[in-house]
């Protein structure tokens, strides 16, 4: 069980705090509920960008890094199709050169031409080492474009084309900063040894005259049900020939969420998951095989995806990968397999966390989706799905029609 207290500023900052008298240490973690669903079709990977902006200097601290590591505290950030984090843990007699540091860069960035030149550099060429000249780098570009044909989800978090990255002008980077990454629109949790109270009135110093912006409710275009099959082959100088089957599943705050979830740990469950049992080790079709589901809050995907042996056909490991989802559909499955593969998803969990960040970041992540408290509820709703829930979700989810396939054949 997770203590934790909570708060909201004035301002609408949200501000919880994790007791831990343990650990020398606190996390302090930042999330912002901005991603890359929330941008323009014709401006995309502005989210990313600003994970990298968002380090390069702000109002009234030019590097953000040095003071941070004087104060024996490291730091770091991702973004995602629906959020961006930004993270630090360092002593916890030092937390209020985190508090300094985070509340200054969401106050007001150090807008100029110099900023973003040298950040639109970092992430061209970071778009250009993983995405353009990395074998299978494109794969989420396309895949994404064909299972969704009108959500913001469409495009990956580095941006649907590098040209959206190359022409971003300064005033689109301060507009999209003014909008997004405010305090209203932002929750602070502080994890480890620190006083709730000392927190909250830290919070308040330091956060509490940062003026709220004008968030706008979100009102994006949801995806229309699929209703047929689709598939692209594509032909590349890659290694091996690869497949990638994508099935829309529900969204993270649906109740289905779980049995779908456990869909994926049944299929690929390391070196004891289905796929990897019939498909690389007893069939000797795939060098590799796995399923896994992207988590987003609005209906994400589940993929399976394998890169085949030499010599076998496309056709003989698709219909190989079909067999193996047509059997999670027409029987139940073993009360002993998915009694293990919870006890694994238990166990990740307790071990997950042991670290006070994980934490910080479970808590602002389960605020965000509206009760902090879902770190502590969650893995109750996966061990109480059936077997019958999850055959249920299975004839919902893993049919023709709601898939889309991507055939991506080697030229070697």
């Amino acid at each position: 069980m997770i203590q934790f207290q909570k708060t909201i500023l004035s301002n609408g900052l949200k501000v919880i705090v994790h007791e831990d008298t343990t650990t020398p240490l606190a996390a302090v973690n930042i999330l912002y509920n901005i991603g890359s669903r929330d941008e323009s079709p014709e401006q995309t990977g502005f989210a990313h960008l600003f994970e990298h902006l968002m380090f390069g200097g702000s109002k009234n601290i030019e590097v953000f890094d040095d003071p941070l590591q004087q104060a024996g505290g490291e730091n770091n950030a991702f973004t995602s199709t629906d959020i961006t984090n930004y993270y630090e843990t360092l002593p916890s007699q030092n937390i209020e050169t985190a508090f300094w540091l985070e509340s200054d860069r969401m106050n007001e960035l150090d807008f100029s031409e110099h900023s973003l030149e040298v950040q639109r550099k970092v992430v061209c060429e970071e778009f250009k080492e993983h995405y353009i000249n990395q074998p299978y780098g494109d794969v989420w570009h396309k895949l994404r474009a064909l299972a969704y044909t009108t959500h913001a989800y469409q495009w990956p978090t580095i941006g649907k084309q590098l040209s959206h990255v190359e022409d971003a002008k300064l005033d689109d980077v301060r507009n999209f900063f003014f909008k997004n990454y405010r305090p209203d629109n932002a929750i602070l949790v502080v994890a480890g040894n620190v006083k709730t109270a000392d927190v909250f009135a830290l919070a308040e110093e330091w956060f509490g005259e940062i003026p709220q912006g004008n968030v706008m409710q979100r009102n994006l275009i949801q995806e229309p049900k699929q209703a047929e099959a689709r598939t692209l082959t594509v032909h590349a100088d890659v290694p091996l020939d690869a497949i990638y089957k994508a099935y829309h599943i529900p969204g993270r705050l649906d109740k289905d969420f779980y049995a779908s979830d456990l869909i994926s740990d049944i299929l690929s469950g390391g070196k004891s998951g289905r796929l990897y049992q019939a498909l690389v080790k007893e069939k000797k079709l795939f060098s590799e095989v796995n399923a896994y589901q992207t988590g987003s809050i609005d209906p994400g995907l589940m993929v399976v995806e394998g890169k085949l042996v030499k010599g076998i056909t496309m056709e003989i490991a698709e219909q190989a990968i079909l067999d193996e989802l047509d059997k999670i559909i027409s029987s139940k499955v073993d009360e002993q397999e998915l009694a293990k593969v919870k006890n694994r998803l238990e166990a990740q969990t307790i071990f997950s966390e042991i670290e006070i960040l994980h934490r910080a970041m479970s808590l602002a992540y389960a605020e965000l989706l509206g009760d902090a408290n879902l770190v502590n509820e969650e893995i109750k709703r996966y061990l109480a799905v059936t077997a019958e829930e999850i055959q249920l979700q299975a004839k919902h989810i893993l049919v023709p029609e709601n898939c889309s396939t991507l055939y991506y054949y080697s030229k070697n």
